[in-house]
């Protein structure tokens, strides 16, 4: 029973979320995206640099899919 609640908590705070960004600005959701950046590169370092280097080999394939 309580794992449902916490589901549905998690699920409302994410639609919110949602309708949030969704209101914002283009400047303001600029800014929410750098802070991220931001965020990452200080709390995270390697696993950020980890992350984006896989996501670079993955785009840079031969092109054939």
């Amino acid at each position: 029973m309580q794992r449902k609640t916490i589901g549905m908590l998690v699920a409302a705070a994410a639609a919110f979320g949602l309708y949030k960004y969704s209101k914002m600005t283009p400047e303001q959701k600029s800014s929410l995206k750098t802070k991220g950046k931001d965020f990452i590169d200080k709390n995270l370092g390697d696993l950020g640099n980890l992350l984006g280097k896989k996501q670079n080999a993955a785009t840079k394939g031969n092109g054939s899919y």
